[in-house]
């Protein structure tokens, strides 16, 4: 959060190796898991596992601050984002990873801690507390002050400026000051007082996100977690046509439900083998804390502030009449560097696939979850195909680490350079391969990787270089 989405560009583990700022090389990746039946194709961001979607607009309420190194010191913006949530609803939030730039009007999804760079901070915890007991979740100034020992008061900027500088401290860890006294003499007063505090709730999501099983009976249940009151319920788009129904368990229809309902897929028995998805949906405030990660690689962020919004998840449902009936769904996993994909058999038939060069068996009602590893920063794309006319998607980009992991664990100091210079990405990934064997009418196959290289300028560039002993 240099400036109001600066282009500035982050460093690889070299100084010959820069990451550009506003694109990211890809990675595809497809391959086949077999099912026993045809379902619709959908392309879901691994991020979107429930709750809001907004889109980031900029730097509202801020000050200045400098970030000390050993090589010069550089002045920066602190302080509050805004977003627009998709569907209505404001969010304000400030950043997590003080080296990587905010991409203009970027859409970002509510992520759990364990998505992001949070996911593996000890002081996560602590960052929240600042969020609970600094701006704007405390919006009485004079008693914010009094409590920092700040005699002259704190003005909105001040506040914005100070509280981001005390969570930078924690999530970056960084050597960074507000350049206005009295901002920064909240921030020693916030970092001072920090305590550890638990993960926030998600505002609404579904669990589990996709199921499985036969035709002629109720698939699930999906159980709905969510802080709003109600949610409504939207049944599959050809329900009417298809005869799929969502219900609860006593077989009435569901078009409300509450934390802790439990709904199912009523599918009747002559139901051709695919799939349908449910909807549900809320207005509700999301909880302070929550981390919001992006589809592109823009800067993380962290929930400050939430007006009335507007929050959404969705589960899926694949069933046929015989055979394996995996369900598929993912998750970015920060601490194993890589994506979760959870399949789910509830036919009657073994599941088996081969992924990474490793074969996986998955029983008749089991459940199995296999671990894609990725490089950091890396943009996937996995379409995972079977017969019948099955295809999942899971697109995204792996950012679980914040500039400071990677230096720290390379042995490496961060230069900054102000001067504009030319940024390439280099080949960083090995070749990830996806390969998969079902039923005996399968054909295996086997994943390509295209990594393209990209050079864009910058308006400011952190180059990493080996430290001198």
């Amino acid at each position: 959060m240099f400036s109001s989405f600066s282009a500035l560009s982050v460093c690889g583990r070299g100084a010959a190796r820069l990451a550009a700022v506003t694109l990211v090389s890809g990675l595809a990746v497809s391959g086949a898991l077999v099912t026993a039946g045809p379902a619709a194709a959908g392309t879901t961001p691994v991020h979107t596992q429930g709750g809001a979607t907004a889109t980031i607009g900029g730097l509202k309420t801020y000050g200045a601050a400098v970030v000390r190194s050993p090589e010069g010191d550089l002045e920066i913006s602190a302080g509050l984002f805004q977003m627009s949530v998709e569907g209505g609803g404001m969010l304000q939030t400030y950043c997590v990873d003080i080296h990587n730039p905010t991409q203009k009007d970027a859409k970002y999804h509510e992520t759990p801690w364990s998505g992001t760079s949070l996911g593996a901070n000890k002081d996560a915890g602590r960052i929240r507390w600042i969020l609970q007991n600094s701006y704007p979740q405390v919006n009485d100034l004079a008693s914010l002050a009094k409590k920092a020992g700040v005699r002259s008061g704190l003005s909105e900027q001040d506040a914005a400026a100070g509280t981001q500088v005390a969570i930078w401290r924690y999530s970056d860890e960084v050597d960074v000051e507000a350049v206005d006294p009295e901002a920064e003499k909240l921030a020693d007063y916030l970092e001072k007082s920090a305590r550890d505090v638990a993960e926030p709730a998600a505002s609404l999501t579904l669990d589990p996100p996709a199921l499985s099983g036969h035709p002629g009976g109720l698939l699930g249940p999906v159980t709905v977690h969510t802080n709003a009151d109600s949610v409504t319920v939207t049944p599959p788009a050809d329900a009417a046509m298809s005869g799929v129904r969502i219900v609860g368990e006593d077989g009435k229809d569901i078009t409300t439900a509450q934390d802790g309902s439990q709904l199912f897929f009523e599918v009747p028995t002559d139901t051709a083998d695919g799939s349908a998805e449910l909807t549900v949906q809320a207005s509700t405030t999301v909880p302070v804390g929550r981390a919001f990660a992006s589809e592109t690689r823009s800067q993380t962020q962290i929930l400050a502030g939430s007006s009335e919004s507007t929050v959404t998840a969705t589960a899926s449902a694949t069933w046929a009449e015989t055979g394996a009936i995996p369900a598929l769904s993912a998750a970015e996993n920060c601490a194993e560097s890589g994506v979760d994909i959870t399949a789910v058999n509830q036919g009657d038939e073994a599941f088996t696939f081969e992924l990474m060069g490793t074969e996986h068996t998955i029983a008749a009602g089991g459940t199995r979850t296999v671990t894609i590893p990725l490089q950091e920063d890396q943009a996937y794309d996995f379409t995972i195909t079977g017969p019948g006319g099955y295809e999942k998607r899971f697109t995204g980009v792996l950012d679980c680490r914040t500039q400071a992991d990677a230096a720290s664990e390379a042995g490496e100091s961060t230069q900054i350079l102000t001067q504009p210079s030319p940024a390439t990405i280099g080949s960083t990934s090995a070749d990830v391969n996806l390969a998969a064997t079902g039923s005996s009418d399968a054909t295996p196959v086997i994943a390509g990787v295209a990594i393209g290289l990209v050079v864009i300028g910058g308006a400011a560039l952190i180059v990493v270089r080996k430290r001198k002993s």
